[in-house]
């Protein structure tokens, strides 16, 4: 029978053994990715609660289906792509019409507290109004009836025009692009179709061929706030940790690959970059020093 000084060894040798516990740390890390899907996920942006800026957590989710999606008061968005560079996401209504397929659809709003703007390339388009609809009030003069008039005989042009109850080439009248400079783009922006009397919208955000609306591009496209990039954040990424924050008061949190979080940044915190360019965990060392150990006790324990 092992004596009392044999079983000390022998437990401090099994804590050797034993792997590290998952902490919450290591939990919030699972949940946070540098991509969802095909969309690389950069800070202010996150995949998961505690993972980016708190401020976008509300508005920026990654679905188990690997899905980016956007949120606001009318619905969830799809985020089809993210421009880093200008600090610009392209979200897809599905409800949206397009040139291709026309239909009833929903109203879309962008919060007031919202951290995105709505940009100046994109043109809305309200389709199949009534003629009694607002938009159309001489007081009001929401449609811009100059040379964006060609926007409507392009989309009226479509087929999918059939699915708005209007004939393709029908009369631009029922038409109407929204005007930004009077219908108050920008934050807390709201396009009310049942109060406008319109069957459906569309937004384009870039013209391929101005006169070939199936080369349009179809989409909203957002700008947001880049001023949250702060130095910890920085210094966070270049130690290979993903910026997030503290479940607790939303604090400044740096995410590192071993499963730990710091509140500076990732080196020294228990993983090593190998010459392959992958995290190895330091305590691969310690499994060796304790298995030389415990070899040598059981020896010694035998022996006796």
């Amino acid at each position: 029978m092992p004596s009392a000084s044999e079983t000390l060894l022998l437990s401090t040798i099994f804590l050797l053994l034993t792997p590290p516990i998952h902490t919450a740390s290591s939990i919030i890390y699972k949940t946070c990715r540098d991509t969802c899907g095909t969309i690389p996920v950069k800070f202010p942006f996150g995949t998961g609660f505690g993972c980016g800026h708190p401020d976008f957590t509300r508005y920026i989710k990654c679905t188990n289906l690997d899905t980016l999606q956007f949120t606001t008061g009318t619905g969830i968005y799809t985020i089809s792509s993210i421009d880093y560079t200008s600090n610009t996401i392209i979200v897809a209504d599905p409800l949206m019409s397009t040139c291709s397929s026309m239909q009833n659809s929903g109203s879309f709003s962008l919060d007031k507290a919202s951290p995105f703007t709505i940009r100046d390339e994109n043109i809305f388009v309200l389709l199949g109004c009534s003629t009694t609809s607002p938009v159309f009030d001489p007081s009001e003069d929401l449609c811009n009836t100059g040379s964006a008039s060609r926007v409507c005989r392009g989309l009226y042009s479509c087929k999918g025009v059939s699915g708005i109850g209007l004939q393709q080439n029908a009369p631009i009248s029922t038409c109407c692009v929204y005007d930004d400079s009077v219908a108050g783009f920008g934050s807390g922006y709201a396009l009310d179709l049942p109060k406008l009397q319109c069957s459906s919208y569309t937004s384009v955000y870039e013209f391929g061929d101005e006169g070939d609306p199936t080369k349009w591009k179809f989409g909203i496209s957002l700008q947001y706030n880049d001023s949250y990039y702060t130095r910890p954040c920085k210094d966070c990424e270049a130690s290979g940790g993903l910026c997030g924050f503290a479940a607790t008061d939303q604090s400044f949190a740096c995410i590192c690959r071993s499963g730990m979080n710091t509140t500076t940044n990732c080196f020294g915190q228990g993983s090593a970059w190998s010459g392959s360019g992958t995290l190895e965990p330091r305590v691969q060392i310690k499994t060796i020093i304790g298995g030389f150990l415990l070899s040598w006790v059981l020896l010694f324990v035998r022996s006796r």
